[in-house]
């Protein structure tokens, strides 16, 4: 994993990659050579339809918001933990996320 996450990485010339590992959480590829695990979140899990989707669409609004690829990453955890913990697709609120940090 972590060899192809920083092949990926310096191949494509991204900033930043993350990268899913259920529950055994996330890695975080940043440009600089650094690598941060991300604990999952323990929760229920119901269903993880779209918890993928919510990682994504959390990372990307944080980043573009100006948080560090580590908060977003971080603030992703957090929100997919909440999707999970659902079932079928469902948001998860800023309220939910709110409580869960």
């Amino acid at each position: 994993l972590i060899r192809g996450g920083a092949a990926l990485l310096r191949d494509f010339g991204f900033r930043a990659l993350l990268v899913t590992m259920g529950e055994e959480g996330m890695a975080l590829f940043e440009h600089d050579g650094s690598v941060t695990r991300i604990p999952a979140v323990a929760r229920e899990v119901f269903d993880v339809t779209g918890a993928g989707d919510t990682v994504i669409g959390v990372f990307a609004l944080c980043a573009a918001a100006g948080a560090t690829f580590t908060e977003a990453a971080v603030l992703a955890n957090h929100a997919a933990g909440i999707a999970v913990g659902k079932v079928g697709t469902a948001p998860v609120y800023r309220d939910e996320l709110k409580k869960a940090l």
